[in-house]
């Protein structure tokens, strides 16, 4: 009889991460016209549209095909058909994008097939678009929900393009960021004059502003006529390193496109920091031509201002930072160049590449131990151990930091236990400066709070 040998780790704890189709909802909600449907039980929808309110505080309607006992054994395709009806009765939408689950995918349900009968079936009605992805949350994250849903969008609409000859735009895959990054990228797009594909574009859907009125599908996103465009672009800048990494069969949309349409891919880590955000600018007055506008001159020298000045409150401080692997590594690489020493990097990502990643592109000053596959109760094991300064991530830390009476900096996704998580800058000079701004005060803080006496001037 084979020896069975007996596993040391059996379960997640309080997990490192998020279900596969919350990512995939995300990328979605910034496609315009476009309603996520969720195929699977009522709970996973619920479980999506409970973190997205809580962190972006707007009505988000995710659809559901509402799996009951008899679907999970006989398929999900009936429910599947009155879902899409029940969407384009009372949406309308342009596009509905459609993001399995570990119950559908376990039970095998063919999308493919199954979304062909459903074409066939209304043969001669005007259909909204519909694209599906596969995310089953048994062998992924968020974050590769997020990347697999970019590039299903994009084999699915780029082969479809009319252009014959590459058009002047680049498009610009910006990665899983706060609906104010995407802001200060757009913006930064337009000042060099780069006319542009930014897909996906959720800064106005999922942070819109007041007007008195409900909007079931709200204004803006990336249009289908803009994804389809992006085989003929003249270049992809795509940020992250890592982005679905850990299946060597998938490629990312930046990967494709330079494979299946011949557009060069520019591959950069998240713009967070001086270093890696005076990358992206080197890459972006290359494409455009155009040098670095004044007002971003004068944001760098603000920066390289304040680090001079909060130096003495940050450095040397001892930090673990944890979230999603690409946003890891921007956050460490950041941290080398203001002197604090992360102690621990942590993500429930499953990528394998975290640790290689941080080597090779931050080539950290000091051995850091890095886990993926950690979840959070790993990490407060960790943590009593190392007794880092500060902690950096999103707001599921919190039990965490409490326990051990140090400051929780909170960014990434969710951040749900405070207002304006969708707001946060991270990246880009402006971005940076706010970020640390938030790193000094809070050690500034909790320095003030925890002495006998206290401070007025530090």
């Amino acid at each position: 009889m084979k020896d069975i040998k007996p596993k040391a780790f059996v379960a997640t704890r309080n997990a490192c991460k998020l279900c596969t189709p919350l990512g995939a909802s995300v990328v979605f909600k910034g496609v315009e016209g476009c309603v996520p449907l969720i195929h699977g039980s009522q709970g996973c929808a619920t479980y999506i549209r409970r973190y997205l309110i809580s962190h972006y505080k707007e009505p988000v309607d995710i659809a559901s095909t509402n799996f009951t006992e008899q679907s999970a054994i006989f398929g999900g395709q009936q429910n599947l058909f009155v879902a899409l009806n029940n969407i384009i009765n009372q949406y309308d939408p342009k596009v509905i994008g459609i993001a399995t689950t570990c119950l559908s995918e376990t039970i095998g349900d063919d999308m493919q097939v199954i979304l062909h009968k459903y074409k066939n079936s209304k043969s001669g009605e005007d259909l909204p678009e519909l694209v599906y992805v596969n995310t089953p949350s048994f062998k992924g994250t968020h974050a590769n929900g997020f990347h697999d849903a970019v590039a299903a969008l994009v084999r699915q609409f780029a082969p479809l393009s009319e252009a014959s000859q590459t058009t002047q735009k680049i498009t610009f895959l910006p990665g899983y960021l706060s609906t104010a990054d995407l802001r200060v990228l757009k913006e930064i797009l337009v000042e060099l004059k780069l006319e542009n594909i930014f897909l996906p574009d959720y800064s106005n859907t999922l942070d819109y502003e007041y007007n008195g009125k409900y909007m079931r599908i709200p204004e803006g996103g990336t249009t289908v006529d803009e994804i389809k465009e992006t085989g003929s672009s003249r270049a992809t800048i795509e940020l992250g390193y890592i982005l679905s990494g850990s299946d060597t069969k998938a490629k990312s949309a930046g990967e494709y496109l330079e494979e299946e349409h011949s557009v060069p891919r520019f591959n950069l880590g998240l713009p967070i920091g001086i270093n890696a955000t005076d990358e992206m600018f080197e890459t972006l007055e290359k494409l455009s031509g155009n040098p670095m506008p004044e007002r971003y001159k004068k944001q760098r020298g603000r920066l390289v201002d304040a680090y001079v000045d909060g130096h003495k409150y940050v450095f040397g401080k001892r930090a673990v930072v944890y979230g999603e692997e690409d946003f890891v590594v921007g956050m460490v690489k950041f941290l080398e160049e203001i002197g604090i020493e992360t102690v621990l990097c942590a993500s429930g990502g499953g990528s394998g590449l975290l640790k290689q990643t941080i080597y090779e592109k931050v080539k950290p000053s000091n051995d850091i131990i890095v886990h993926d596959n950690f979840d959070y109760e790993d990490i407060a094991s960790s943590c009593r151990e190392l007794k880092p300064d500060i902690m950096i991530g999103n707001s599921k830390g919190y039990y965490i930091a409490r326990e051990l009476d140090i400051p929780l900096v909170r960014i990434g996704f969710p951040v749900h236990d405070r207002i304006g998580g969708q707001r946060i800058k991270h990246v880009s000079y402006e971005g940076t400066q706010e970020l640390f701004d938030k790193m000094a005060n809070a050690l500034i803080q909790y320095t003030q709070d925890n002495s006998p006496v206290g401070y007025k001037y530090m």
